[in-house]
């Protein structure tokens, strides 16, 4: 079959070479900031900074039986430890694990939820409003990981919104020259095939633990297989142009 010529990412014209960039520049700087933003919740589910098998444990299975065993207690010791001195965090896990008593409440706890949690909790969209009992009593509950519902709506949002991230960065990855047509296709492919692995996964790990390793792996490929393709697009519009001795700026 006869090739068909088509421009490569070094010979795009300059507008179409700034709209690329600038797509990917900010793209590659979400997905860092994405990562951050998984160490600082994930991440610290056990309670120590950095993402490990027992942070997507705690995080989609739950933590049933060991210590820090209700949501308040481990967010307390984890994403929230910072956020009110040690004998505040300590009175609130101590009525916890005497069962929330509801005595206690408008006494004890409530004072310190509204000093330390309200300011955040009771007015930015999507945090748990923990100053309703109603809603603390959920919270006190022992861990039964990430619920159904939080769990569909999860997951139904990253799958389109990073979907689209994915078919843009292999767009523009389709210009890229110096791949054998079958690894760039496969390039293309593996974030898409290991964003589903990585969804499935949260899904797989709510009914059983031994598949959090899953979720670690899909995030890595499909973060690995985007900074490839990012990096690859990059280098071909910009410096390949000057290593063959021509301008990355002619019109």
């Amino acid at each position: 079959m006869q090739n068909i010529q088509r421009f490569t990412l070094s010979d795009l014209a300059l507008p179409i070479k700034t709209l690329y960039t600038g797509y990917l520049l900010a793209i590659g700087l979400g997905l860092l900031m994405a990562g951050m933003q998984i160490m600082l919740t994930h991440g610290m589910a056990d309670g120590k900074f950095g993402l490990s098998v027992d942070d997507i444990v705690y995080s989609y299975h739950g933590n049933h039986d060991g210590p820090n065993a209700t949501k308040l207690e481990s967010k307390l010791f984890g994403s929230m430890k910072d956020n009110a001195p040690p004998e505040v965090r300590l009175t609130l896990v101590k009525w916890a694990d005497a069962g929330a008593p509801a005595n206690e409440w408008e006494s004890n706890i409530k004072p310190l939820v509204d000093q330390y949690c309200a300011p955040c909790h009771a007015n930015m969209p999507g945090l748990a409003n923990i100053t309703d009992k109603a809603v603390m009593d959920q919270m006190t509950k022992r861990d039964e990981g990430m619920s159904i519902s939080t769990l569909t709506r999860v997951s139904h949002i990253h799958l389109f919104g990073v979907s689209f991230i994915f078919f843009f960065v292999g767009w523009i990855f389709t210009y890229a020259t110096g791949f054998p047509p079958k690894v760039q296709a496969a390039l293309i492919l593996t974030p898409f095939i290991f964003l589903i692995v990585d969804v499935a996964s949260w899904w797989l790990t709510r009914m059983n633990p031994n598949f959090a390793w899953l979720v670690i792996i899909g995030g890595f490929v499909y973060s690995l297989a985007s900074t490839i393709m990012i990096f690859t697009s990059l280098y071909q519009m910009w410096i390949m142009p000057l290593r063959q001795g021509r301008s990355p700026f002619a019109e």
